[in-house]
């Protein structure tokens, strides 16, 4: 994959992201790809990982994913991004809370033939998680 083709790559994934096109971005993952996620854990598969981005809209069905400039090298690209939406939906048991959210993070992608063969999720999710109101945030 050349640099092109990756930057051509992300513009297709980022509006996938926007419209939450889940069969685009699905699409963009090998057969047997892996994700690696703090919210989903390890997921296998294509099928398991169009799951994942059905789960996701589910529950934060104003999901706003926002790429930044990518770092390229090779067969591997780093993506930071921002994050915004609100929890529509249940959650890890934790009925919808209407709250807001944002958090920062970067993807780390590993690519074969094209296709998302490993992708790492990294991302404050205690934070995440504060901002629905899941966790409670110590006092200072």
């Amino acid at each position: 994959m050349t640099r092109d083709d990756a930057k051509a790559f992300f513009d297709r994934r980022q509006h996938a992201w926007r419209g939450r096109d889940v069969q685009t971005l699905t699409a963009g993952h090998a057969d047997d790809g892996v994700i690696a996620s703090p919210m989903f854990g390890t997921i296998r598969g294509r099928a398991a990982i169009e799951k994942s981005y059905h789960d996701l809209f589910a529950v934060f069905q104003d999901w706003e994913f926002e790429g930044e400039d990518l770092l390229i090298d090779g067969t591997r690209a780093a993506q930071p991004f921002t994050v915004r939406a609100t929890q529509s939906s249940e959650f890890f048991g934790v009925p919808a809370s209407g709250r807001r959210f944002e958090t920062h993070g970067v993807m780390i992608y590993q690519f074969e033939r094209g296709l998302i063969q490993h992708e790492r999720r990294i991302y404050d999710f205690t934070a995440l998680l504060i901002q629905i109101g899941v966790l409670k945030a110590k006092p200072k």
